[in-house]
């Protein structure tokens, strides 16, 4: 999730917690360290990935380990990337790989096969790889469009509630989406159309929405904070698009960072357009660390790990009974039917959609 973004634009200091260097970290407690082997663990990630440091200090309280977080761009880049380095990884545990490009992880054999303590209170439609356990699942989140409240009011229009909507004159030239090539979330609202109209219908959608005026950029971050009217970087940048693809739980953060805090979010959700994204944690082929690697999987699921996520990453948690923070549910939306897409049509169709959709909107 691109909640980092979010808080960058509005000023504020990253809430992710970085360990130190393997030097400094040795001097940790003794945990499963043990004698001889190091002390740090190395999480590999998107540059979304955020953790409170008291969530952290508390896994190397249990362990020893402590957790050297290395960021490596977009979703879809930080994956390209271990793809390139397959079998001499730079660290011992990927996050951030999602069920939109989880098969293109498991061909390649990123990970080594480990079943986390505690994944039986994993909510089971969230184990898409129950029978090998190469990946676990730690967060779940809806893809959606949001939309400026303020500019809806003032031009006193309804916004959109559903895809159809999306493709009416009425919101012409308004919506900025991500690169599905580049990007997850704009990947994952390509897969929410194909889920919505099938292998017949989806491209006729985006021709109509390429002739409204959609307009598509690379990153999430520019979309949201270049480019949408609504977020608070792109209301200091004078944005033009009060409607662009981002989540479900995107409101709650321009609540939470913003000074002084709103009573209402200036965002809100078209909970007719979402798609479903489940994102997962694995153990590295060739980690130096399996040990630590191991350790810091079961800790994504435990209780402490997942009830910090709402508020640093803006997901869901995956274990259930989880309490949800007053903020996070009051300002979030809920989104009871998100269009969803078995694994296997994801990987049958991924390439081909990205490349008939890349020629349709972008070329």
């Amino acid at each position: 999730m691109a909640v980092a973004a979010v808080a960058a634009a509005l000023g504020v200091s990253s809430l992710a917690a970085c360990g130190g260097s393997d030097d400094s970290a040795s001097s940790g407690g003794g945990g499963q360290g043990g004698s001889g082997t190091s002390k740090t663990v190395t999480l590999v990630s998107h540059d979304s990935f955020n953790a409170s440091p008291a969530v952290l200090k508390e896994f190397t309280k249990r362990t020893g380990y402590t957790v050297k977080v290395l960021k490596s761009g977009d979703a879809g880049e930080a994956l390209n990337k271990e793809i390139l380095t397959k079998g001499s990884p730079q660290g011992d545990v990927f996050f951030g790989v999602d069920n939109t490009l989880l098969s293109r992880a498991l061909d390649n054999g990123l990970f080594t096969p480990y079943e986390a303590k505690g994944l039986d209170r994993v909510e089971a439609a969230t184990r898409l790889d129950r029978d090998k356990n190469r990946v676990t699942p730690v967060d779940t989140g809806d893809i959606c469009v949001n939309y400026d409240k303020k500019y809806f009011a003032d031009k006193k229009l309804a916004p959109p509630r559903s895809f159809d909507d999306l493709i009416k004159p009425r919101y012409r030239d308004l919506l900025v989406t991500e690169n599905a090539a580049t990007s997850s979330p704009g990947l994952g609202f390509l897969l929410g159309t194909a889920a919505r109209y099938g292998d017949d219908g989806w491209q006729d959608y985006w021709k109509k929405l390429k002739d409204n005026g959609v307009q598509v950029v690379d990153s999430w971050e520019q979309a949201y904070n270049e480019n949408f009217s609504g977020s608070a970087g792109g209301r200091k940048a004078k944005a033009d698009r009060p409607l662009v693809v981002s989540y479900a739980s995107s409101p709650p953060a321009e609540v939470l960072y913003a000074e002084p805090r709103p009573k209402e979010a200036p965002t809100g959700v078209s909970t007719g357009t979402c798609f479903r994204q489940i994102e997962f944690a694995g153990l590295l082929t060739g980690a130096k660390n399996e040990a630590g690697g191991k350790a810091l999987l079961d800790f994504l699921i435990s209780t402490e790990f997942q009830a910090d996520m709402p508020l640093t990453m803006f997901v869901n948690p995956v274990v259930q009974d989880v309490p949800l923070p007053e903020l996070f549910t009051r300002f979030g939306a809920t989104v009871d039917k998100p269009e969803t897409m078995a694994p296997d049509r994801i990987a049958a169709g991924r390439e081909q959609w990205i490349q008939s959709w890349s020629s349709l909107v972008v070329k």
